[in-house]
């Protein structure tokens, strides 16, 4: 049985039995028979039908935005995720037709050669709690788009988003056996993929979980798509807008309770406008109001679960006893040792400390002075993820200098924590090696098959 244990006051808010193993398999089965036919609709139909299931989702956003609280926390003042759901269904829909079609080499008197994309067949999509409804649309839309069944294994925190996503794809027409939601436990789960249940899975969360997910694929030839976390950086230029990299950084290390894979999880600020800097920095952080999510006064909800929040409170305080210094008296918050967690910013960092290396995941940030870009790009490079790094500064010329320079997955200039559908989502190093949105989707989520027909 999975439940869900709400942060708000830790009641059990829902709970759903998994599959069995002959169940799981079963699904799979009826997946791979309802996916041949899906397959022979043209493109065009398909994207309809699923634009048509995005849209009936956000019917339902009245309903989910205190849903979603529930389940993990965010406040319900910022009115759910369906902004950039829509958007990103949109996006891959718009660019499907020309993406899936044929790349044609020649068609002559003599000879018909052509490389189509073909659908994997069944692809299994494991989606994060943190933002339950962007995160899985991702792989959803164009794994549909493309020809493939979905199966949709969604986070026991927020265990009613896979079957909302399902009740409204299949409301608009998307046939039941094409795209379900399933629960299912780790060892189910591992035991699908191990005997080459799917042609494709993504998975989206933590480290282990995505060499979970390789084990488990060894020796199967699963194509596996991932991504799994960050410790993103900004970096703070001496010719930068101070007051708007402020505002921008510090929402991005904060907003949803730091429970953001993007998210901002440590600063570096060039020595010349450091103490500014701070003094903007600790100003925003007291203006926020931690507090029950479902108030619409709230700015900042408790994490997810009391062990997220566990996890945040052990960095910040290993980091204080080894000599950081904690700039928010937490006193002002109304922190209960548990879920709700007031917010921390640090200085006298160091990257010996576990809140500059490790993923925190919370609402917790760490800030170092730099003396200029060589220190900067050391420091920022000095991580095992790689997923997204922010650059301040007047100069694009420099950006696109430094930016060459990073290990990371995207680089942003005067911006943070946002999501292009054009441009590929994509990490190195632990972050893993995912390959979401953009035109570089249907890449991933078709196999190429090659005809090359000489005509008698």
């Amino acid at each position: 049985m999975l439940q869900c244990i709400s942060p708000i006051d830790g009641s059990i808010y829902a709970e759903r039995p998994t599959l069995t193993p002959d169940g799981a398999t079963d699904a799979v089965t009826r997946a791979r028979a309802a996916q041949i036919a899906w397959a022979a609709r043209p493109v065009a139909e398909r994207a309809a039908l699923v634009l048509a299931g995005v849209a009936a989702v956000g019917a339902m956003n009245d309903e989910i935005v205190p849903e979603l609280a529930w389940q993990m926390g965010r406040p319900v003042r910022y009115d759910g995720e369906f902004g950039g759901f829509e958007q990103r269904a949109k996006y891959m829909a718009d660019i499907a037709e020309r993406c899936l079609a044929p790349l044609v080499i020649e068609q002559s008197d003599t000879f018909d050669r052509r490389v189509e994309h073909r659908p994997h067949g069944v692809v299994l999509v494991v989606a994060p709690w943190n933002y339950p409804y962007l995160t899985a649309i991702n792989t959803i839309a164009p794994a549909l788009i493309a020809g493939n069944a979905v199966l949709l294994k969604h986070a026991t925190q927020t265990l009613l988003v896979g079957e909302r996503i399902a009740r409204a794809f299949h409301s608009a027409g998307v046939p039941e056996d094409v795209f379900q939601a399933v629960f299912l436990d780790h060892e189910v789960t591992s035991s699908l993929i191990g005997a080459g249940a799917f042609g494709f899975v993504n998975f989206t969360g933590s480290v282990s979980g995505g060499k979970a997910i390789e084990r488990a694929a060894a020796g199967t030839f699963t194509a596996i798509s991932t991504e799994l976390g960050g410790k993103d950086p900004g970096y703070v230029m001496e010719d930068a807008d101070i007051g708007v990299a402020v505002d921008t950084l510090i929402d991005g290390a904060m907003f949803n309770s730091g429970q953001c894979c993007c998210g901002i999880e440590r600063i570096y600020v060039h020595e010349q406008h450091f103490s500014d800097f701070m003094d903007r920095a600790v100003a925003t952080v007291e203006g926020y109001r931690l507090g029950n999510p479902l108030d619409p006064e709230t700015t900042l909800g408790p994490m997810a679960h009391r062990r997220f929040a566990d996890e945040v409170r052990a960095q910040v305080n290993e980091a204080v006893a080894d000599g950081a210094k904690p700039l928010i008296d937490t006193e002002r918050f109304a922190d209960d040792g548990g879920a709700y967690i007031a917010p921390q910013i640090l200085i006298d960092v160091t990257h010996d400390m576990r809140i500059m290396r490790d993923e925190t995941f919370g609402p917790a940030v760490g800030i170092m002075k730099v003396s200029g870009d060589a220190e900067a790009i050391a420091l920022m490079n000095d991580c095992r993820f790689g997923l997204t790094a922010s650059l301040w500064t007047r100069d694009m010329d420099r950006a696109n200098a430094i930016g060459a320079q990073l290990e990371t997955g995207t680089v942003f200039a005067n911006r943070c924590d946002y999501l292009d559908p054009a441009l590929c989502w994509t990490g190195c190093k632990d972050t893993g090696r995912g390959i979401g949105l953009s035109e570089l989707a249907y890449g991933a989520l078709t196999r190429p098959k090659s005809f090359h027909l000489k005509k008698a």
